[in-house]
């Protein structure tokens, strides 16, 4: 399962969570998504649902994949965990282009990357 996750420097990490979540949940129901000329199809449904409090949030993408937020006082982490790879892309987009434009005042910038391998405690 691809995973992908960025940490968003700021002091307004529960306002831009709770703004993301709100926006998904307006896309809510059924949302016509834009893919590339390449992809499998020129239009694909996704369903949008979202969950959140001032410091947590999930928004899922059915059938793409899910968002996690937690906001905490120097930051938001966000984590996107998806099916495949063409789902994680998908999302990935859709909030790097969310907080791009939530974030313009601030200069919030969203870099991402992948988690690496947990090493297992050994004590």
């Amino acid at each position: 399962m691809p995973i992908l996750q960025a940490q968003i420097q700021t002091t307004r990490a529960g306002r831009y969570l709770v703004q993301f979540c709100k926006h998904a949940a307006a896309m809510g129901g059924g949302h016509a998504a834009r893919t590339h000329a390449h992809g499998s199809a020129a239009h694909r449904e996704v369903q949008v649902a979202a969950e959140w409090s001032d410091t947590s949030g999930t928004v899922t993408f059915t059938p793409w994949g899910q968002c996690t937020l937690v906001a905490e006082a120097d930051g938001l982490t966000v984590r996107i965990e998806a099916p495949d790879e063409e789902g994680m892309i998908r999302i990935r987009d859709v909030v790097t282009r969310d907080f791009d434009r939530f974030g313009r005042r601030d200069s919030v910038t969203v870099t991402w990357q992948r988690p690496g391998p947990e090493i297992p405690d050994r004590t």
